[in-house]
C-alpha cells in the first residue's frame, strides 16, 4: 500500500479509523521553521467530527502531539512525527459489514486486492485517514506562508444541485468561510445547503458537493513542463482524498466550450511584473505557475454509507438487504475544506523545495 506522498517534502500517513490512533511522519521539512502544536491544531479542529448536526456524531478531540523533529519550537531538519489518538472507537458498530460490502464503498476492492480489510469503519478507506494529511498540510502551509507569503483558502461552492454564486477569490478568507457550518461564504446559499443536508440526513441518505480552492501569492516558476505539471500534481493530490470524483482548474471543462479568443489570458503589467488580465488558466500555464492565483474545484460524491435499506449482495453473491449502521457524514464537503487546503499546501511546499534545489 502506497501511503507516502511527495518528493522532497515527503509525508507518510498511518493508522486506521478504529485503531489506537492516526498520524504522519514528515521527511524533508526544512530546519529552523518555527513549529508547535498550536500551528497545527486549528486545521485539525476544522476537520474534526462532531462540529454540528451536519457531520458524523463521532466525538473526537483530535489533539495533535509532536513526537519528534523539533526542539525549543524549531524544526531540526529531521523527520517530524505527529500523532492523534482515537478516543471514540466503536468497532462493534460495523460487525454487520463483515460479510457484506457496502455499495460504492471500498470494502469490495480492498478485500479483492489484499484478501483482508479493516471492516470496522473502513480502516484506511475511512476519511479519518486524512488527519495525517491535514496535520502535515498545516506544517507545509506554515513553511509556505513564512517563506513565500502563500495563502490557501477553500470553501464549499456546491451541495447537490445547489450552486453558490462566485466569490472574490482575491479577498475570500477562512473567517468568512467558517461563518457557516456548511463552510459556504454566501449566507443565503449556505442556509439552503444546510436545509438540504438536514433533509438528506432525515431520509437516511447522503449528498455530494464541490469544494473550490484558491492559492494566492504562489511564486512564478513552480512545476515541471511535462510529467511534473503543477495541475497534474494537484489533481493527483485532490483525487487521492476519499470520495473525490472530479477535478478541474481555471476554466476547466467550461473552457472546452470556448474559442481561443475568449479563453486566452492577455498579459498586462501588474505591480511591476507581467501578469494576466483574466485567469482562465487558473494560475498555471504549461504546467508551471505564472504568479496568478491558482484556482481549482474538487467534486465529492455522496458518501457511500447510508442508513436506507439497499438491495445488494454479500461477498458470497447472496442477495441481502443492507441498512448500514455506524456514524457517518451525510455530506463530506464541509469537513473536506481543510483537507483540500492541506493537500494543496503539500503539493506547493514540495514544488517550492524542488525549485529551490534547481537553483
Amino acid at each position: 500500500m502506497f501511503s507516502t506522498f511527495g518528493t522532497l517534502f515527503r509525508v507518510s500517513t498511518f493508522g486506521e479509523s478504529h485503531g489506537r490512533g492516526v498520524g504522519v511522519v514528515i521527511d524533508g521539512c526544512p530546519a529552523r521553521l518555527p513549529l508547535t502544536e498550536a500551528d497545527i491544531q486549528p486545521q485539525l479542529d476544522r476537520r474534526r467530527p462532531g462540529q454540528s448536526r451536519l457531520t458524523t456524531e463521532r466525538e473526537e478531540a483530535d489533539q495533535v502531539a509532536i513526537l519528534s523533529g523539533t526542539q525549543n519550537g524549531l524544526t531540526l531538519g529531521t523527520p517530524v512525527g505527529l500523532m492523534v489518538p482515537n478516543r471514540d472507537q466503536r468497532p462493534s458498530d460495523y460487525e454487520h459489514l463483515d460479510r457484506t460490502p457496502r455499495p460504492s464503498h471500498a470494502d469490495f476492492t480492498y478485500q479483492a486486492k489484499y484478501g483482508i480489510r479493516a471492516a470496522s469503519g473502513g480502516g484506511r478507506s475511512s476519511a479519518r485517514e486524512t488527519i495525517g494529511r491535514v496535520a502535515a498540510g498545516a506544517v507545509a502551509e506554515k513553511f509556505l506562508r513564512d517563506r513565500h507569503g502563500v495563502e490557501i483558502v477553500a470553501w464549499v461552492s456546491a451541495v447537490g444541485e445547489l450552486d453558490a454564486p462566485e466569490v472574490d477569490e482575491l479577498r475570500i478568507d477562512r473567517a468568512a468561510v467558517d461563518q457557516s457550518a456548511v463552510r459556504c461564504p454566501h449566507a443565503e446559499t449556505a442556509g439552503r445547503m444546510i436545509a438540504e443536508i438536514s433533509r438528506v440526513l432525515e431520509a437516511a441518505d447522503s449528498v455530494g458537493g464541490v469544494v473550490t480552492c484558491v492559492c494566492r501569492n504562489v511564486p512564478v516558476g513552480l512545476g515541471e513542463p511535462v510529467f511534473g505539471k503543477t495541475e497534474a500534481l494537484l489533481a493527483q493530490a485532490m483525487l487521492s482524498i476519499p470520495a473525490t470524483k472530479g477535478f478541474e482548474i481555471g476554466a476547466g471543462f467550461s473552457g472546452a466550450r470556448m474559442r481561443g479568443s475568449r479563453h486566452n489570458d492577455p498579459f498586462v503589467l501588474k505591480d511591476g511584473r507581467l501578469g494576466t488580465l483574466t485567469n482562465r488558466s487558473g494560475g498555471v500555464q504549461g504546467g508551471i505557475t505564472n504568479g496568478e492565483p491558482i484556482l481549482f474545484r474538487v467534486a465529492f460524491k455522496p458518501p457511500a454509507t447510508i442508513g436506507q435499506a439497499q438491495a445488494t449482495a454479500d461477498f458470497d453473491g447472496q442477495l441481502v438487504t443492507l441498512e448500514a449502521r455506524g456514524r457517518h457524514d451525510p455530506c463530506v464537503v464541509p469537513r473536506a475544506v481543510p483537507i483540500v487546503e492541506s493537500m494543496a499546501a503539500l503539493v506547493l511546499a514540495d514544488l517550492a523545495l524542488i525549485q529551490k534545489m534547481r537553483g
